[in-house]
């Protein structure tokens, strides 16, 4: 059974970058850039999607208080909607690098790209199942996000964002349906965009109805 990364993997200096929420139909991307201390080991770091939710919670506490630094940042989801979420999520990683307190002399990032930085960067795919830094922001991020989810389940009740975090789940699109999108709810995404679309188009048939009976 696996607990965890190879501590000695961590390099001095090198920052490693992950994102949460991509996919969600609401809140926002965020994302996390940690440098960890290869003096002040951390034991069981792994992919968030990996952990439980109270080993995450745990992570997340000796995280910030061991790392030698650490960044939360985030697109809003008015910038999700005007930029698209590929370059939403570059922009948070963008974010979460500059936020760093201590500057990195390279910075890993997961996936298959990067945002413009003013420091190295690099690539690395599924980088939270092999860097430690990496993994160690992917729990930054997720926690992060899901506790935020958590909160606007309490403005937002109905939606089940405490459950399901935003996802297209079942139970979620059917309260979408039901309730109708939110202004927590990513316009440029298909499922919102059409029931947008709909109740619009709805509204302009009575509008038009209604003139025609006036007039």
């Amino acid at each position: 059974m696996q607990i965890g990364l190879d501590f000695n993997l961590v390099e001095e200096l090198v920052a490693g970058v992950d994102e949460v929420g991509r996919g969600p139909l609401c809140g926002p991307v965020v994302t996390a850039a940690v440098i960890l201390d290869p003096l002040r080991p951390i034991e069981g770091l792994n992919d968030s999607k990996k952990l439980s939710e109270a080993r995450r919670e745990a992570l997340f506490e000796e995280i910030c208080q061991k790392a030698l630094a650490w960044c939360i940042a985030r697109a809003e989801v008015h910038e999700i909607d005007q930029l698209n979420i590929l370059h939403a999520t570059m922009l948070a990683m963008q974010r979460a690098v500059e936020g760093l307190s201590v500057q990195p002399r390279l910075a890993l990032i997961d996936g298959n790209r990067c945002p413009q930085l003013a420091v190295p960067s690099a690539p690395v795919i599924q980088g939270d199942a092999q860097v430690p830094a990496i993994a160690a922001a992917s729990i930054l991020a997720k926690v992060s996000r899901d506790r935020e989810m958590c909160a606007l389940d309490l403005c937002y009740p109905g939606y089940g964002l405490s459950a399901h975090k935003g996802y297209p789940t079942p139970y979620h699109l059917e309260a979408l349906q039901r309730l109708g999108p939110t202004i927590i709810h990513r316009r440029s995404f298909a499922p919102v965009r059409n029931l947008l679309e709909q109740s619009g188009a709805v509204v302009e048939r009575v509008t038009i109805e209604t003139a025609s009976l006036l007039g």
